[in-house]
Order: C-alpha cells, then sequence, then structure tokens
C-alpha cells in the first residue's frame, strides 16, 4: 500500500456518507474481476441510487468528494451452497473419528430442534456472519420445510420466509434453493426407503405436493429469489424428478443437486438404476446450462463428459469437503479444455456446512486440493479462482448468466457490491502490485476484509456489521438455545 499521512486519511474518511446523489468512492487499488484485468491503482467508482455501479475510472486521482477506501477493493462474494442451521455444528462434531455418516447422524440432532423462530435467529446471524467476510449473495439449499415429525406449518413456506428475512436483515442477496427431498436413501437391493422419522419435516411426500407448495411460495423482496433443488439420487426416486426439471424450466430458476459426495451415493445410484448419479440426472433431462452440481467429489470419466456436454457447473466446498472427509474433486479434468469438447465446466465455490466461513479459503481450497491429487500447481489460477469465487458464483444463483451475471465485477450495471481488504496485516505485509491476485486468493483471509457494500448500502463498516452489531454474541446465544 502507498503510504498516506493520517491527516490524508482522517480528511477523506470524514466524507464517509457525506456523499451527492452519486455516490462515488475512490479505491487505492481494486481488482474489477473483469477477465485478464489486473489490480490497478486509483479507481473511481460511481453508484447510482438504485445500487448499481455507473463508472469505473481507473489511474484517477481522489476528488474531494468521493469516499477513501484504502486497501485492496473487490468485488462482492457469492457462496453458492449453505445449509445455514449446520452452523450450529461447528467444533462440536470431531470428538471419535468417523464418517460423512456419523456426521450426518449428529446434524440430523439439531435438525430435529429447530422452530421458525430459532432457525431465523440463527440464519440471520449466519448472514451476518458471511457478510463480514464479504459475501453479498448466498445460494441457501433448504429442505427444513415442516414442523418435526412432517406437520406443515399454517404456511407451508414459513422456513423459507425465514430465511429470506433473515437474509433482508443481514443486508445480503439469497436464492432460496427449495429443495425436494423424498426418500430416507437407497437400500442395498436397490429400493428406495422411506424417510425416516428424523428426515420426515423434510419431505413434501412426492414431487408434485412439493410443486405446489413451492407455487406458492413468491419472495415479494428485492433480495431475494426462488430456485430448485434436488437433494440428492439417494432421496428423490428417479420417477420423480421430471416435476422438479420442469417446475425449474418453466420458471428459467437455477436447479441444483448434491452429486456423488460420497463413493456410498455411487454405490447406491448403480444398485438403483445401474447408472451414477451424474447420469441418472442426465437422463432425466435435469443437466443444462442453469444447473450446478455441489461437491462432484467422486466423478467417473463418463459423468465428467455429461457435464461439459450440458454446459453444467459444479460447486465446489473444500473446507466441508476436506472436513467431512469426502474426498477430492477431479477439478483439473472439469476446466481442462480437450480437443472438440464444450467450454470448461464453470466452478463456482460453497462454504455448505459452514466449518469455516471464508471464501478465501474455499478459493484457494480449489487449486491446493487439485495440487495434492495431481502433483502440479496451477491448474486454477488466482483470476480463475476469483471468478469462481464471485461472477461464476452470483450466476450459478440466477443472479445472471454465465455470460452476464448482474455481480461479481466493477464494472458499469453491475450491483454495486464493494469488498474492501486491509493490507495492514502480518498475512499481506508485503503487498505488490504486480502480485495482488495471487496475494488476494492465497495469502488473504476474511479477518483481513474492512467494510462490505451490497446493493450500494453499507452492511459492514470497520469489521462491525451494521444491523447485527454483535454477530458473536447472537451466534452464540442462538446456538446455545439449540443445544439446551
Amino acid at each position: 500500500m502507498g503510504a498516506r499521512s493520517t491527516v490524508a486519511v482522517l480528511e477523506r474518511e470524514l466524507h464517509a456518507g457525506d456523499e451527492g446523489e452519486n455516490p462515488r468512492y475512490w479505491c487505492e487499488w481494486a481488482w474489477t474481476g473483469e477477465p485478464g484485468a489486473v489490480v490497478a491503482p486509483g479507481v473511481l467508482v460511481e453508484v447510482d441510487t438504485g445500487g448499481r455501479i455507473v463508472a469505473v475510472t481507473p489511474d484517477t486521482a481522489a476528488p474531494a468528494d468521493a469516499e477513501w477506501l484504502p486497501g485492496l477493493t473487490i468485488a462482492g462474494l457469492a457462496n453458492t451452497h449453505s445449509h445455514a442451521f449446520h452452523r450450529a455444528l461447528r467444533g462440536r462434531t470431531h470428538a471419535g473419528g468417523g464418517s460423512f455418516w456419523t456426521w450426518r447422524e449428529q446434524m440430523y440432532g439439531v435438525a430435529e430442534r429447530l422452530t421458525p423462530d430459532s432457525y431465523f435467529r440463527l440464519a440471520r446471524a449466519v448472514y451476518a456472519e458471511m457478510a463480514l467476510t464479504g459475501i453479498t449473495a448466498v445460494g441457501e439449499f433448504h429442505y427444513m420445510h415442516h414442523a418435526p415429525g412432517g406437520k406443515p406449518y399454517d404456511d407451508p413456506n414459513t422456513m423459507g420466509a425465514a430465511l429470506v428475512a433473515a437474509a433482508g436483515e443481514a443486508g445480503i442477496r439469497i436464492t432460496v434453493l427449495d429443495t425436494c427431498y423424498l426418500a430416507g436413501g437407497i437400500a442395498p437391493d436397490g429400493r428406495h426407503r422411506p424417510p425416516e422419522p428424523r428426515q420426515a419435516r423434510f419431505t413434501d411426500g412426492d414431487a408434485d405436493a412439493w410443486v405446489a407448495r413451492v407455487d406458492a411460495f413468491r419472495p415479494s423482496s428485492a433480495h431475494a429469489r426462488g430456485g430448485a433443488a434436488v437433494h440428492s439420487v439417494r432421496a428423490v426416486p428417479v420417477d420423480q424428478l421430471a416435476p422438479i426439471v420442469a417446475w425449474a424450466d418453466e420458471a428459467r430458476a437455477p436447479l441444483h443437486a448434491h452429486v456423488s459426495e460420497q463413493p456410498a451415493e455411487n454405490e447406491a445410484a448403480m444398485a438403483a438404476y445401474g447408472r451414477t448419479p451424474t447420469a441418472v440426472l442426465a437422463r432425466a433431462r435435469a443437466l443444462g446450462e442453469r444447473t450446478t452440481l455441489v461437491h462432484a467429489t467422486h466423478l467417473s470419466d463418463g459423468d465428467v463428459r455429461a457435464i461439459r456436454a450440458a454446459e453444467a457447473g459444479v460447486c465446489l466446498c473444500p473446507t466441508t469437503e476436506r472436513d467431512l472427509a469426502d474426498g477430492i474433486a477431479r477439478t483439473g479434468d472439469l476446466v481442462a479444455a480437450a480437443s472438440g469438447e464444450k467450454p470448461a465446466v464453470r466452478i463456482s465455490l460453497g462454504t455448505d456446512q459452514h466449518a469455516q466461513i471464508d471464501m478465501f479459503d474455499e478459493m484457494r481450497g480449489a487449486e491446493l486440493h487439485e495440487r495434492l491429487r495431481t502433483g502440479r500447481r496451477g491448474t486454477l489460477d488466482a483470476q480463475h479462482l476469483y471468478r469462481a469465487g464471485t461472477a461464476n458464483g452470483h450466476a450459478a444463483l440466477g443472479w445472471g448468466t454465465a455470460t452476464a451475471p448482474e455481480a461479481g465485477a466493477l464494472r458499469p450495471g453491475a450491483r454495486a457490491d464493494l469488498v474492501n481488504i486491509s493490507l495492514d496485516s502480518v498475512r499481506l505485509a508485503g503487498f505488490e502490485p504486480a502480485h495482488a491476485p495471487g496475494t488476494a486468493v492465497f495469502a488473504a483471509t476474511a479477518a483481513d476484509i474492512r467494510h462490505v457494500m451490497a446493493d450500494g448500502q453499507w452492511i459492514v463498516r470497520d469489521r462491525a456489521h451494521l444491523s447485527v452489531p454483535d454477530t458473536a454474541l447472537e451466534l452464540g446465544s442462538v446456538i446455545r438455545e439449540l443445544y439446551a
């Protein structure tokens, strides 16, 4: 960071909030996120009153009426895959070893305790934690639909409405990926089991009932959109997929699915259908440009080809995938362009069960896992990883398209999401502009984020959330109540 006097800093900070009709922000350094863009000095960003960027001007002196943002400013991050209530498990699942399947038993215990009120309070605090880390949009993979035992609430979408309200109070955008969850897994003979009692609140009974409930859910807030999700081929029998796919097609909505997270999932799909989970979805016409497959840690060669041919996306969640011992995705195979094949698969990123909420960790984790898998460095460079954490994620959540995302880059017409990174920490000491992309992706952490703006409104200032000022206290209180 260039040398600045204390007086100059204070003078510019006095302009914060003293903005004209179109607020202007002068970024000491900015990474716009446009393809091939370098980190530029002196970038002036002008925002209209509707929360959109109207001008981005690099290499300019700081105007007197602009708020000065020292350090490095980037676009808002997108968390493509979240289960908000899993945050209550952080730090509580590491005794005694086990696997994904033993972890799942503890997750069911938390799920049984949630009410609409506690779900709202927990989600609001989790989304505020996300905002503190630079996340301005989240995809909530939502299957907590009904009361314990499976009885619908008077409003059958009460729990989804709680998520929308929680995101609104935390100041971030949300795509509620309403998840169809109908079965309790696949038995060794290939037949789907009925839901277990602990899974009863997840299920609508069949896909047509899921469609009827989702059709009745119309978030009226500008910060919320809807989408569809297939929990997995374990939880949704193949003869129930068509109504879900049709709903997503008609709504032009995102369609997400857990795919091949565990070898046992592949074995179950082969027992039931003689096909991998990806092949089951492909046969049901569930793969397409609006489809995002989550995890994809155990894909076959044919799966990779099918995903590429359909131009579907893949969401990796590296911190969760290593925490749950899921495995390592074939990231290089997904993004490597082979002769005559479709373009590389779009990679997005999520924090999933929130063992940590730090999108920089997810970005570098995607590359570092690939290094462990292949023994090679640099399959995904900093530009590619940054796009995975920004524009690709926003597009996967229905905020724009893959070719024209509404957010994830600092450019005219985009949503005014600004994430300001302090360069003063020991982690980022020695910052050099020529290497800024690598520094941001491979060295920064969520703790380095100073200010966050979403849709033209500051939601985090000086590392404090403006509407949930004691986020840690809120999280601690609601989590302790769930275990009381």
